[in-house]
């Protein structure tokens, strides 16, 4: 809907809205829903690029991402990736596609083949728009978010720019859309995955749909988490290349001593070090409430771990 030039907003009374439940609808079953932004997440050298092209072909073919998801409503799929060369994303592609068994001619996915694409410019946002709209896809895969733009990935407001668009264009077309994006380096430990990404904390906000990679000794682990979905059991994959002309990752353990992390743990880990946070920077950076932020701080000040100085909060002595 396009309003008019001073037309007051759309408003309907709170009882008139529909109460069909709408149960979760899932673009990759488990791991991306249906129509959601997100991102997938990881230290460099993490396999990202791999599990993308994964998700990519799977939505393209109707094949089980990873050879464990199963994919509901495949369709067309757009990419576009900016460090690698049109031969590797075919060579990783068609070994994909190969070891499913698949002819990479009938793999409905589509390549942006620009040099640069910059979405913090308007010429390239409209391109974008007319090329997914004239494609229909069902995902728009962007890898990495870093090489899409030149804003300041530190600065809130230029961040919120550049999201913004990114959700119209889902919204306008009723797409997926999948940023690949750095974590830190040196996450502190024992902080929630989503947390580490580099950058505003409202890129971690953004998501709808979020996974995670992350090197663990000599094994790589996928986690997830959803908006408007419990998040699916971590597993751990591993990059198949013993012939390289079907490299592909897939799931090989799901492990057995996985235990969500807890918000006071959270919170500890983020004062480690004597570093003093207020309420609210505590608040954006766990992406909590605020009344549970709240009782475990209060929680944490009883048992003398925590107090509470003008600067903000801080581990007790």
């Amino acid at each position: 809907m396009v309003l008019k030039r001073d037309e007051p907003l759309p408003v309907v009374r709170v009882a008139e809205i529909s109460c069909q439940d709408r149960p979760q609808r899932w673009l990759v079953e488990q791991l991306w829903g249906a129509s959601s932004v997100g991102l997938i997440g990881g230290a460099p050298k993490c396999s990202k690029t791999w599990l993308g092209l994964d998700l990519a072909l799977s939505v393209a073919t109707g094949t089980a991402c990873l050879g464990k998801y199963a994919v509901p409503e495949p369709g067309p799929v757009l990419v576009y990736l900016a460090e690698d060369a049109l031969p590797i994303v075919r060579q990783r592609v068609e070994g994909m596609a190969r070891h499913r068994g698949l002819n990479l001619q009938q793999v409905e996915i589509h390549v942006i083949t620009a040099p640069t694409l910059r979405l913090d410019r308007d010429q390239h946002r409209r391109q974008l728009l007319q090329t997914a709209r004239r494609l229909r896809p069902r995902l728009l895969l962007l890898d990495p978010l870093v090489r899409l733009h030149g804003i300041d990935e530190n600065n809130a407001n230029e961040v919120a720019g550049l999201l913004a668009y990114i959700r119209a264009l889902q919204r306008q077309l009723d797409l997926s859309v999948i940023l690949v994006h750095h974590t830190r380096k040196n996450g502190a430990a024992g902080i929630a995955a989503g947390q580490t990404l580099r950058g505003s904390s409202d890129l971690h906000a953004f998501g709808d749909s979020n996974l995670y990679l992350k090197r663990s000794k000599d094994r790589l682990l996928l986690s997830s988490e959803h908006r408007a979905a419990p998040a699916s059991p971590p597993v751990y994959l591993e990059l198949v290349a013993t012939n390289a002309q079907t490299a592909h990752l897939e799931v090989v353990a799901e492990p057995h001593d996985h235990q969500p992390v807890s918000l006071l743990e959270q919170v500890l880990s983020l004062l480690a070090d004597g570093t003093v946070l207020t309420r609210a920077r505590l608040r954006d950076l766990l992406g909590v409430k605020n009344e549970r932020l709240g009782q475990t701080l209060e929680s944490l000040e009883q048992a003398g771990r925590l107090r509470r100085t003008s600067a903000g909060w801080q581990l007790a002595n």
